[in-house]
C-alpha cells in the first residue's frame, strides 16, 4: 500500500472484514502474545519554542506545566531500572527541545542512552530535529529507535504547527535512518483533521525506506491552555479502523496504542489489540499527560489471557 486510494480501499472495508484482515496480518507477522510494554519519561520538561497546538510544553501557551531542567544520568538510571523491574522492555526519553544543541546537555543524553542499553533494555529518544552528526552519535551509543511523529497529513500540518515544516520532520526521519537507527513515527488523532488526513499521514510513512519500526497511534489529550483544549473526542471505531489499516500497511512494525488510552474502555482497547496493536506505554504519565494505572493494565492483560512473560517479549528485528 502506497497511494491514498489504496489506503482508502482498505480503511473503508466493512469493519468485520477489515479487522479480520488486520488480525491475519498480525498473526502471520508478529503474534498476539507479543505486546511490548514501554515506559516514557520526560527528561526535560516545558519551555519548548515550537507552537504545536496540542502541546502543554509549548512556551507559546499558558499551561499548568512547569519547566524542569534536563535530568541527571543517575536520575534516568534509577527510573529505567524501576521500569525494567515493572516489565518494560523499551525505555523512551523525551526532551522538550526544538532541536538539541551540541554540548554538555546533548552529551548527557548520549550517556543516558548508554545507561539504558547497559540495563539490557531498548532505548528510544525524542529530542526534536536532529543533524546527521547527532544521529550518528546516538547510534554509536546504541540507540534502538528515534521517535519523531509526523502528527498529521502534510495538508493539515500548517493548521497545527507553524514553527517548523513537514519536510523538517521528514529530514530528521531520513537522518535517523541514515545513521542506522530504527524510526518510530506516527500521528495524533483528534486535531480537527479528516479521516483522509490520517490516511495521508500513513501514506507518507509508507514512502520511507525502510518503513518505520513502530507506528504510534495517539489520540489527542486536550491540554488546558492550548488551542486544542476543547477538541472533541475521536470516534472509537475510527480509531480501530486506523489501527487495523496501519497493521495491514506495516505488517512487521509495532503499532503502538499510545496517548489517550486512559479515555478508552477496556473493550475498545481489546478491539484495537485484535485489530493489530501490539505495544503500549505503561506508567501513570506520558510526558505530562495521564495514562492508565499499571494495575489497570495488569487487569486488562489478565482478562485478555495474555501472560506477563509474553508481554515482556522484546521486539523482533
Amino acid at each position: 500500500m502506497k497511494t491514498l486510494d489504496e489506503f482508502r480501499a482498505v480503511y473503508h472495508l466493512p469493519l468485520p472484514e477489515l479487522i479480520l484482515t488486520a488480525a491475519e496480518a498480525h498473526r502471520a507477522n508478529r503474534g498476539y502474545g507479543d505486546i511490548q510494554r514501554c515506559e516514557l519519561l520526560s527528561i526535560k520538561t516545558g519551555g519548548c519554542p515550537e507552537d504545536c497546538k496540542y502541546c502543554s510544553q509549548s512556551a507559546h501557551y499558558d499551561t499548568p506545566v512547569d519547566r524542569q531542567p534536563l535530568l541527571t544520568v543517575d536520575e534516568v538510571r534509577t527510573r529505567a531500572e524501576a521500569a525494567k523491574h515493572r516489565g518494560a522492555t523499551r525505555f523512551c526519553m523525551g526532551a522538550a527541545w526544538r532541536a538539541p544543541k551540541d554540548g554538555p546537555e546533548f552529551d548527557r543524553v548520549v550517556e543516558m542512552v548508554r545507561v539504558v542499553r547497559g540495563l539490557g533494555m531498548e532505548a528510544c529518544v525524542t529530542l526534536g530535529m536532529l543533524t546527521d552528526h547527532q544521529a550518528r552519535r546516538l547510534a554509536d551509543a546504541g540507540l534502538t529507535a528515534y521517535n519523531h511523529n509526523l502528527d498529521t497529513s502534510r495538508r493539515h500540518y500548517p493548521e497545527v504547527i507553524t514553527t517548523r515544516t513537514y519536510d523538517d520532520r521528514l529530514d530528521t526521519l531520513r537522518a535517523v535512518s541514515r545513521a542506522g537507527i530504527a524510526v518510530c513515527s506516527g500521528g495524533i488523532l483528534g486535531m480537527g483533521e479528516t479521516e483522509d488526513d490520517r490516511l495521508m499521514m500513513l501514506c507518507e510513512l509508507a514512502q520511507l525506506d525502510p518503513p518505520p519500526e513502530s507506528v504510534p497511534i495517539n489520540c489527542l489529550m486536550p491540554q488546558a491552555g492550548t488551542p486544542l483544549a476543547m477538541a472533541p473526542a475521536v470516534d472509537s471505531l475510527q480509531i480501530v479502523r486506523l489501527v487495523a489499516t496501519a497493521r495491514i500497511a506495516f505488517p512487521r512494525s509495532r503499532v503502538r496504542l499510545s496517548a489517550g488510552r486512559d479515555r478508552m474502555s477496556r473493550e475498545l482497547q481489546v478491539l484495537c489489540f485484535l485489530a493489530g496493536a501490539d505495544s503500549v506505554f505503561f506508567g501513570e504519565k506520558l510526558l505530562t499527560a495521564p495514562n492508565p494505572r499499571e494495575s489497570e493494565d495488569e487487569a486488562l492483560f489478565r482478562a485478555m489471557g495474555v501472560s506477563a512473560s509474553a508481554c515482556e517479549t522484546t521486539s523482533k528485528p
